[in-house]
């Protein structure tokens, strides 16, 4: 049985977080900024593991 995708708010200090993403993009030009996005959504992707909520996700993004 597959779990569902969590869509509901679930990190805690969630501005914190934000003010973390936006300063791991500090003094990264567009491209490189867009590969860091690309590698860590890979990196989130490979922590989930199960196909079937990456496509539920893919789904929600879209």
């Amino acid at each position: 049985m597959t779990e569902e995708l969590n869509l509901t708010p679930n990190i805690p200090d969630p501005d914190g977080f934000y003010d973390e993403l936006l300063a791991a993009h500090a003094g990264l030009s567009k491209p490189e900024s867009d590969a860091f996005n690309a590698r860590l959504i890979l990196v989130l992707a490979n922590h989930v593991g199960d196909r079937a909520i990456l496509q539920q996700a893919l789904k929600a993004a879209g």
